[in-house]
């Protein structure tokens, strides 16, 4: 695991806390594959960290799903307890997965939680372990089966919790990882070659497809029969190197063996007008498939009368990938989010090579972003007038039509201008990764020209009619993800500048006090939120004070400065009058938000510091001996809620040397981590680098905050250090 485990510092160590127990839980479960879901640290979502039994493009869908969507997965960690959904019934009320796999299996998901052994304790959850079934599975759960689950759970939680307290959490891969059931025999090389000399003496041909549909094994007779030599198979899906089962329910057959592990058949007509028949039998590893000749079908299908259907990106896997494309759009917040989710899947599931996202700002072209080109390139476009004669894009864009060219001759054709055809994506100089193909596709909303998606392949390319369906009700999605986005974006802006703005530039010189202040927003993607704090210079002190306003947006924002220059106008009385007069004002304001704050009076002639408090998290003091502890403030109810409530005050000592910590909930708040065990931990750091007399404010400032910064943060951070000098 990652630190402490003694046995490594990579993710192959987090994959190695996971696995068996994934394996053991599938193996006496009687499932043929499963998964373990991690709550990502600041974030509210589960992301699939392990999968086994299911290929990639299948568990795509569930890598990331939202706790706040009403599904199977998300009910069990709400819940806190085992979800069974029944076979072939799916759960369509959630974004992500609300595309279905048209197949029947049954799964069940189990949260992974632990308790600290007392009756009141509340169950910490760390995630959801999950377990598939085939589609032949009864309507219910058996016993024998739900314990081996609910074991996994409990074996997995204290693991879990303990890397966590140790400070070195189980880190989340970008993507689920892979994993193969473990072989239950391993042949010896002689049992190896006389099981391909007795598939090779079968009349009948024989291949093996890995769960993906990548050929691993391919008989001579096999190969044959499907009229393809059998090195080029090797290492490719089937439906992909062999033109004439590019049709669609070719690959679905396929992947209904892999999903509910059910043997199925079907019979194809070669280019040669031979029928051929498959049998499918799916195991934990892959699909035993066995070829024979077949007759004709009695009645054969008026499409299968004429030529086979050419190869093209509308198989199966194509349209889920394009169905589920459209739906996580849906989720994506900054135009960032757009670019990587339209290129993570658009460009596989048409087999292009590269994407150019551009809109429309003023008279010319703005790319936002790009994937499988050069930056040079994508700069050149970038600020291209709109009115453009020897641009492709700014042309598409004039008409509002798609546009396809499907080699360099075709572009010549329409811009003989361009010298070469292939340089606005390739750029001078780039022959042989030149493009050689293009899609060209107006992004149109609300009746307008918005942008335009320029989709190139490295070799000529072909658009069916299938496939510029496909592309053209696409560029629709995107164009209104986009322009939610761009609108998303540009809030951002105004609530970071509003922010920023709002907050204090410098902190005042006062003699006698070091201080010293950081912020840190909220990972990218997330809305602005309400932290602030300051420091305010009094007659032989100084005032302090740190607080959160509720929510994340542009009001929270607004009201944050409302807050401070209330606490400004009192400062100087007591610390309860302050928060007492700042409470009424916001109760006066009617905001609908509620806001914690912490409010310190520092006099430092008598070397004391009054505290009060309302809703806040108490801050940490250090005295010059060494020791650390948390402040007991007396707790008042947030700003905002009661327009009578009192905010009793502590007075602690603050003798010279000392160092008092305020802060704000994001600098400890972590899923599935208790706020008491967040704040235990955060003092012993705070000691720990306090101990080093060379450290400055600053240095100490910053290093507690890059310590605690940890990635997919959802919330804003902002902390505070004052400590009196002698």
């Amino acid at each position: 695991m990652g630190c402490g485990t003694g046995s490594g510092s990579g993710p192959d160590d987090d994959l190695a806390l996971l696995s068996p127990h994934l394996h053991r839980v599938i193996r006496e479960a009687g499932g043929y594959g499963g998964g373990v879901f991690l709550l990502a640290p600041g974030e509210h979502v589960l992301r699939l960290s392990v999968v086994c039994g299911i290929p990639m493009d299948v568990a795509g869908p569930w890598s990331r799903v939202g706790l706040d969507v009403p599904v199977p997965l998300t009910r069990a960690v709400n819940e806190r307890r085992l979800v069974w959904q029944e076979s072939g019934r799916h759960d369509r009320r959630g974004p992500r997965v609300s595309v279905p796999l048209p197949y029947s299996y049954a799964v069940a998901h189990a949260p992974i939680t632990t308790t600290d052994g007392t009756e009141a304790a509340e169950e910490e959850c760390w995630g959801v372990l999950m377990v598939l079934w085939p589609g032949s599975h009864p309507s219910q759960l058996a016993p024998h089966e739900r314990e081996p689950l609910e074991a996994g759970c409990r074996r997995l939680g204290p693991l879990l919790r303990d890397a966590a307290r140790r400070g070195c959490p189980v880190r989340l891969p970008e993507e689920p990882t892979i994993i193969e059931r473990p072989r239950t025999r391993m042949p010896e090389p002689e049992q190896a070659l006389a099981a391909t000399d007795f598939a090779e003496r079968l009349p009948e041909g024989a291949c093996a497809l890995a769960l993906d549909g990548r050929v691993a094994f391919v008989t001579e007779r096999g190969a044959a029969l499907l009229g393809v030599n059998g090195a080029e198979l090797l290492g490719a899906r089937l439906w992909e190197a062999v033109p004439w089962l590019a049709d669609p329910s070719y690959e679905d057959r396929f992947r209904s063996a892999v999903i509910s592990r059910q043997p199925t058949s079907f019979t194809a007509r070669r280019a040669t007008g031979h029928w051929l028949r498959f049998e499918l039998h799916p195991g934990d590893r892959g699909v035993s498939l066995r070829l024979s000749p077949a007759r004709a079908p009695a009645e054969e299908p008026p499409e299968r009368r004429g030529e086979p259907p050419p190869a093209g990106p509308t198989r199966v896997g194509a349209i889920y990938q394009v169905m589920r494309l459209a739906v996580t759009l849906t989720e994506a917040a900054g135009v960032a989010d757009v670019v990587r989710l339209v290129a993570d899947q658009l460009l596989p599931a048409f087999d292009a090579q590269g994407l150019i996202l551009c809109v429309t700002e003023g008279d010319r072209l703005r790319v936002v972003g790009h994937r499988g080109c050069p930056p040079e390139i994508a700069n050149r476009l970038d600020g291209t007038p709109l009115t453009s004669r020897t641009s492709p894009t700014a042309a598409a864009m004039s008409e509002g039509v798609p546009t396809y060219y499907a080699s360099p001759d075709e572009m010549r054709r329409r811009f003989p201008h361009i010298p070469d055809a292939q340089e606005e994506v390739a750029g001078p100089g780039r022959a042989k990764a030149a493009s050689a193909a293009w899609a060209f596709l107006p992004l149109v909303t609300s009746g307008r020209v918005a942008g335009c998606a320029v989709i190139f392949y490295d070799r000529p390319h072909d658009f069916t009619a299938e496939e510029r369906t496909l592309l053209t009700s696409l560029a629709g999605v995107v164009a209104q993800a986009l322009e939610r986005a761009r609108l998303f974006d540009a809030n951002q802006r105004l609530a970071r500048r509003l922010q920023k703005d709002l907050l204090p530039r410098d902190l005042p010189s006062i003699p006698g006090l070091d201080v010293a202040a950081r912020y840190l927003a909220a990972t990218k993607g997330m809305e602005i939120g309400g932290d602030f704090y300051d420091v305010i210079e009094l007659d032989g002190g100084a005032g302090a004070t740190i607080g959160d306003v509720q929510g994340h947006n542009v009001t929270a924002a607004a009201l944050m400065g409302q807050v401070r220059t209330a606490v400004h106008a009192a400062a100087g009385t007591a610390p309860s009058e302050v928060l007492t007069r700042t409470n009424r004002l916001l109760n006066d304001l009617d905001p609908g938000l509620f806001t914690s704050c912490l409010y310190v009076h520092l006099d430092l002639r008598r070397r004391i510091a009054r505290l009060a408090t309302a809703g806040h998290p108490p801050p940490l003091l250090r005295l010059p001996d060494g020791r650390i502890s948390e402040v007991d403030v007396p707790p008042g109810p947030v700003l905002g809620v009661d327009p009578r409530a009192d905010y009793p005050a502590v007075e602690i000592p603050l003798p010279p040397g000392a160092v008092l910590l305020l802060f704000t909930d994001g600098l400890i708040e972590r899923p599935g981590i208790h706020l008491d065990d967040a704040t235990a931990a955060l003092a012993d750091h705070f000691g720990r680098i306090a101990e080093q007399p060379e450290r400055s404010m600053d240095e100490l400032a910053e290093t507690l905050l890059r310590s605690h910064q940890t990635g997919g943060r959802g919330d804003d951070i902002a902390l505070l250090l004052l400590s009196p000098r002698g």
